[in-house]
């Protein structure tokens, strides 16, 4: 298949998948499978990379007045009740520290089982599972619904939710804004604060990890092969990477402003069973 259509093909995919709780992860790495790249071709790995931070940059772009309004009431808070600890800046740290420091540790089971169809499937079904739970109790107003604003969380809330998304890092499939919207919605978040947070925890969560992944493939550890640290790239590798980069971004962006508006009327039920169907085609191509 030319590279072009290739670029665009995976593109459309990351910018589709990134933030919606359906693991942007196992879908490239399917697709890919999929399409016949092999996942450990240097140049696609480098090209997944890439689209990823072209799907990054919707964040601050699209949220760039609720970010500016929040650098100009830092540390009081637009109500002046916040402080240095609990200011929705310190918080999105919080919970990006206690995320990045035990996925940091865990690094070695990471990288075992990133490739596994197996662990993918199994996590995409498992989080579906949980997920349609978490918004059926919340929806019956089981869940005690405290937080109706970003403004309003606490401390306890941030930790939580960043020890959550740990689980998207270890589990590949989990989905980071999976797990961070059940656990907000658990600890007594609205839907809509949960997605929220989801997002502005997204952009230091995504930038670093993304980095990091690009460092690890020009510097891999214990003097192995690196898998993208002498490409020869050709003009169409680079037009295809532009292609890739872009189109992962229009997507992105027309993605976030969607569900945002979904969310605030609907739920994550259909999310759910979307993961279900897809997890259980992964297990069943992955066991043939």
């Amino acid at each position: 298949m030319n590279a072009y259509i290739l670029a665009l093909i995976l593109g459309v995919v990351e910018g589709l998948t990134e933030f919606l709780p359906v693991s942007s992860t196992a879908h490239l790495r399917i697709s890919q499978a999929l399409l016949g790249l092999s996942l450990e071709d240097g140049y696609w790995k480098m090209f997944a990379i890439v689209i990823q931070l072209g799907a990054i940059l919707t964040l601050p772009i699209y949220f760039r007045e609720r970010i500016a309004k929040f650098l100009a009431t830092f540390p009081r808070g637009e109500r002046g009740e916040r402080t240095l600890v609990n200011h929705p800046l310190t918080l999105v740290m919080i919970a990006f520290v206690c995320t990045a420091a035990p996925a940091f540790l865990l690094t070695k089971v990471i990288g075992k089982h990133l490739e596994s169809l197996t662990l993918m499937g199994s996590a995409l079904v498992i989080g579906g599972i949980v997920m349609w739970i978490i918004d059926a109790l919340y929806a019956r107003g089981t869940l005690v619904r405290r937080t109706d604003h970003v403004e309003e969380m606490s401390l306890g809330q941030a930790i939580w939710i960043g020890l959550c998304q740990t689980l998207s890092a270890v589990f590949p499939g989990t989905s980071r804004s999976m797990s961070t919207i059940a656990a907000g919605q658990l600890a007594g978040m609205s839907r809509a604060s949960a997605l929220e947070f989801s997002f502005f925890l997204s952009i230091p969560t995504m930038v670093v990890a993304t980095c990091y992944d690009l460092y690890r493939s020009v510097h891999p550890h214990h003097g192995e092969a690196a898998a993208i640290g002498h490409l020869a790239m050709s003009s169409q590798n680079w037009i295809a990477l532009a292609i890739g980069f872009v189109v992962s971004f229009i997507v992105a962006y027309g993605v976030v402003a969607w569900f945002m508006h979904w969310v605030r009327t609907r739920g994550f039920v259909p999310f759910a069973i979307y993961r279900i169907i897809v997890g259980a085609a992964v297990l069943w191509w992955a066991m043939k």
